[in-house]
């Protein structure tokens, strides 16, 4: 990957703009996949199905990420990056139309589904055109300031559309998101610079990616580590109400928190990782550990429980830029699908935590025990980077002995 060094205002405000551009995708992104949860009543009611059935098109939205990031990055590997980018936000504005206008429960599951092929693909992408344009030791930041926009998504997007579906129907959430990924088209268009491949890019230059296990291990690490913070967040309405004693409409408040959280995360991650990247990657795991070890002791009151939720998304978020950041340097060739596969773990590790929490309160266990499960999984994450790092020092060692 290369980078250069901005050498004039104009040349800082160029990358400014065309990160802003960038951002702007990932809280259209961002708004989209979590509307949807807060709409599953006026959603079900539209289309004739029950809550429970509802709940399909997110798990229809999830697997066109898993599917679409791979897939994607790989075959539009030839494919200029800036041009690439175009063509997923022209995908997501197709699919949020096509959302809009769904009448009927199977068209409704296929527009999400197309809707979340590009996701994925496009903050994989939109990471590495990012950090190519900014020097060397600023890379994770450029990182932040694209996923930024997801958090922020959870703090404004959300609540917004939301009550616009509430208050106008279900559908004009997704007319407004279409119109957020126009407006994100045109400053891509306007504000990213030509983004060519070299020759030596290709399917198999990208696909050799998966040949490198430090690949593994860093998806591996975001897969467990994040599969800890979504066992908590997957339960936490009935957390907070529950064990905090919040009313189910004060739990925005709860939620707003988090967002907080996670965009000051996001950001002071990006500039950990600058200055130590694999350090930043252990301490993120480490707060993550603390939080989760700690939230169900501080979910049992009201200011606690803001106190944590506000930690998880703050500690979780730190492990972002470090995460997209390290991808990208053990990838080498691959650098675009690996960033890509970086999301469709991320809604593993979604799947993974929800699924060991509802073990846990299934076998009986109170809320506060998510978030211990979700403990375990952070330190297995962070052993998982202990081993990467250690398999870096062995590398390291092996080329010295050799020269």
């Amino acid at each position: 990957m290369t980078s250069v060094t901005p050498d004039s205002p104009a040349t800082r405000r160029h990358v400014g703009l065309a990160l802003l551009a960038l951002a702007t995708g990932g809280f259209a992104i961002g708004t989209t996949e979590f509307v949807t949860m807060g709409l599953l009543p006026q959603i079900a009611d539209g289309v004739d199905i029950s809550i429970p059935t509802a709940g399909h098109v997110i798990a229809a939205y999830a697997i066109g990420v898993v599917v679409g990031a791979p897939v994607i990055a790989a075959l539009g590997a030839r494919t200029g990056r800036k041009r690439l980018l175009l063509g997923l936000m022209g995908l997501f504005v197709l699919g949020n139309v096509l959302s809009a206008v769904a009448t009927s429960y199977e068209v409704l599951m296929a527009a999400r589904f197309i809707t979340g092929l590009p996701h994925g693909a496009f903050f994989g992408i939109g990471a590495v055109v990012g950090a190519s344009m900014v020097p060397v030791g600023k890379r994770a930041w450029a990182v932040s300031m694209i996923m930024v926009g997801l958090p922020v998504a959870n703090i404004v997007g959300v609540p917004v559309t939301t009550l616009l579906g509430q208050e106008f129907g279900w559908q004009l959430p997704f007319v407004a998101v279409g119109v957020l990924g126009l407006l994100t088209l045109v400053a891509v268009w306007f504000w990213v610079g030509p983004q060519p491949v070299g020759n030596d890019v290709n399917i198999r230059s990208e696909l050799s990616a998966l040949a490198k296990p430090q690949v593994w291990m860093a998806l591996l690490v975001g897969m467990v580590g994040f599969g800890g913070m979504f066992a908590t967040y997957s339960y936490i309405t009935p957390t907070m109400t529950e064990l905090a004693g919040f009313s189910e409409a004060a739990v925005t408040i709860v939620l707003a928190a988090y967002g907080i959280g996670m965009t000051g995360g996001t950001l002071v991650g990006g500039r950990l990782a600058d200055r130590a990247l694999m350090p930043s990657l252990y301490g993120g795991l480490v707060a993550v550990t603390v939080v989760l070890t700690t939230f169900g002791w501080l979910a049992h009151s009201k200011a606690g429980a803001l106190v944590a939720v506000f930690a998880l998304g703050f500690s979780a978020s730190i492990l972002i830029p470090a995460l997209q950041t390290r991808l990208m340097d053990v990838a080498h060739e691959g650098q675009s699908l690996a960033a890509s596969l970086n999301h469709s773990t991320l809604n593993v590790a979604n799947a993974l935590g929800a699924w060991l929490g509802s073990v846990v309160l299934a076998a009986g266990y109170g809320y506060e025990w998510p978030s211990r499960v979700g403990a375990a999984l952070a330190v297995a994450g962070l052993v998982l980077a202990l081993v990467s790092g250690r398999m870096d020092r062995r590398t390291a060692d092996a080329q010295l002995t050799r020269s």
